[in-house]
C-alpha cells in the first residue's frame, strides 16, 4: 500500500504548489510553518504552527505522517538526525542534505565527485582576517589563494533569492562586506563572466531511477530570478553535459526527491555548477503548465514511492516570468492578474501573500509559446505587470 501522508517542513509558495499536486494524487499533506498567513496554510490538510527548525514540532508532525520532506533548507539538521535514529523517514535522506546546507561544504562535495565548478575558498576566523590584512597592504596584483578580483562572496548558510550574495571588486569592499556580515564564515568564489545562466530540475526515485527535465535558461537581475525560458537554446552536447551532471549528483547522494541545479555556461561552452537546491525550485515552476509531470507532483511521487512521471514538455516552448513586488503595499493586483490571464497561452499563479514589497515573489505567470519570439512574450507580460 502506497504512503498517503506526507509532512512538509516549510509552508511557503513551494509547499502551496505541492499541496495542489497532493490533492490530485490523493495524498494528505501536513505542513510545519510559523505563520497563519503563509501560503500553504490555506490548502494543507493540516498545519503545525512552529518555526522551521523546531525539532519538537517536527516530531509532532511525524506522528501524523508516513514520510517528511522539505520546502527549504533552513532546518535543524541535528534535531532531525535524532528523529531519524528513532525511525522517522525523511526524503531526501538527511545524509544527502548534510553536505549541501552550507555553501562551502557544497562546493567541497562537488569537488569530491568531480563536478565542474568555479574555484573557491572559505574565509573564516582569525586566519581570514590576517589574509585580508595582507591583501590591503599588498602592492602586487590582488590575489587571494589564487582567486583574483572580482570575486563572489556568499554567506555559507541562510542565503536565497540573492540574499547573502555579493559581487566584490576589491580588497576594501571585501573587508567592508565581511564586516557587515559580522565576520561570519563565508565562501569566496571565482567570478564567472558567463554567456548565460542555466538550470535543470532532476528527480530520483526510491529505487534509483533518475529523470531529468529540459534544461532551461534563467535570467537574473540583482541575483533574483526574473525569467525562465524553456527549453534553453543550447547545443545537444551542452544538454548532455548538464544531464550527466544532474545524474551524477543525485546518484552520488542517493537522494529521493527533486533537486534544482543552477549552472553557468561560458562563452567557450564550458558548463560550471553554480548552486544546488535539494528541493523543488523557482526555475522549475514552468513544469506545472508546460510538462507532463510538474516538479511538485514529481516530488510527491518520489517520496511516497510511486513511479516517476514523464518530465517531457507537452508544448514546443514556454516562458515563466516571476511577478516580483515593485512597491510596498497591501494590493492584491487583481486587475493586473486578470489582464495577464487573458494573454494567449498564459497561466497565472498567485501565491496569496498579503503584503507586497520590492523584490518579493508574489506569483508567476507561465506562457505556453504560440510562435511569438521569447522577447515578445516577456515584453507583453512585464509591460502589464510593471507598467
Amino acid at each position: 500500500m502506497s504512503i498517503k501522508r506526507v509532512g512538509v517542513i516549510g509552508g511557503g509558495q513551494l509547499a502551496w504548489m505541492m499541496a495542489m499536486a497532493a490533492k490530485s494524487l490523493g495524498i494528505r499533506l501536513v505542513v510545519q510553518t510559523p505563520n497563519i498567513t503563509d501560503p500553504a496554510v490555506c490548502v494543507a490538510a493540516e498545519t503545525i504552527f512552529a518555526a522551521i527548525d523546531d525539532g519538537v514540532a517536527t516530531e509532532q508532525m511525524a506522528s501524523r505522517c508516513d514520510v517528511i520532506t522539505f520546502e527549504n533548507e533552513f532546518i535543524n539538521l541535528h534535531a532531525l538526525k535524532c528523529l531519524a535514529k528513532r525511525g522517522i523517514c525523511f526524503h531526501p535522506r538527511l545524509e544527502a542534505l548534510a553536505p549541501l546546507l552550507d555553501k562551502y561544504h557544497q562546493r567541497c562535495y562537488f569537488d569530491r565527485i568531480g563536478l565542474p565548478q568555479p574555484e573557491f575558498i572559505s574565509l573564516e576566523g582569525e586566519v581570514g582576517k590576517q589574509e585580508l590584512k595582507s591583501l590591503a597592504s599588498s602592492r602586487t596584483p590582488i590575489n587571494l589563494s589564487q582567486l583574483e578580483f572580482p570575486l563572489v562572496l556568499k554567506a555559507r548558510r541562510q542565503g536565497y533569492d540573492g540574499k547573502g550574495t555579493f559581487i566584490i571588486k576589491d580588497s576594501h569592499s571585501l573587508q567592508e562586506t565581511w564586516n557587515q556580515l559580522s565576520n561570519q564564515p563565508v565562501v569566496l568564489e571565482e567570478f564567472i563572466p558567463f554567456e548565460r545562466e542555466l538550470a535543470v530540475m532532476a528527480a530520483r526515485s526510491v529505487d534509483g531511477e533518475v529523470v531529468v527535465y529540459p534544461v532551461v535558461e534563467t535570467q537574473q537581475e540583482e541575483q533574483v530570478c526574473r525569467r525562465v525560458i524553456a527549453p534553453a537554446q543550447i547545443s545537444p552536447d551542452t544538454v548532455a553535459e548538464v544531464n550527466a551532471i544532474a545524474k551524477t549528483l543525485l546518484t552520488s547522494l542517493e537522494v529521493v526527491g527533486v533537486f534544482g541545479i543552477e549552472l553557468f555556461l561560458t562563452s567557450n561552452n564550458k558548463v560550471l555548477v553554480n548552486e544546488v537546491s535539494p528541493r523543488t525550485h523557482n526555475s522549475g515552476h514552468y513544469t506545472i503548465d508546460a510538462c507532463e509531470t510538474s516538479q511538485f507532483e514529481q516530488q510527491l511521487r518520489a517520496v511516497v514511492g510511486l513511479p516517476l512521471g514523464s518530465p517531457q514538455m507537452h508544448c514546443p516552448s514556454a516562458v515563466m516570468v516571476n511577478l516580483l513586488g515593485y512597491e510596498s503595499s497591501q494590493d492584491d493586483y487583481q486587475q493586473k492578474r486578470q489582464t495577464l490571464a487573458s494573454l494567449p497561452g498564459a497561466f497565472v499563479h498567485w501565491y496569496g501573500k498579503t503584503q507586497s514589497r520590492p523584490g518579493r515573489k508574489l506569483g508567476h505567470v507561465t506562457v505556453l509559446n504560440d510562435g511569438n519570439s521569447v522577447q515578445e512574450v516577456i515584453e507583453k507580460v512585464e509591460s502589464v505587470w510593471y507598467g
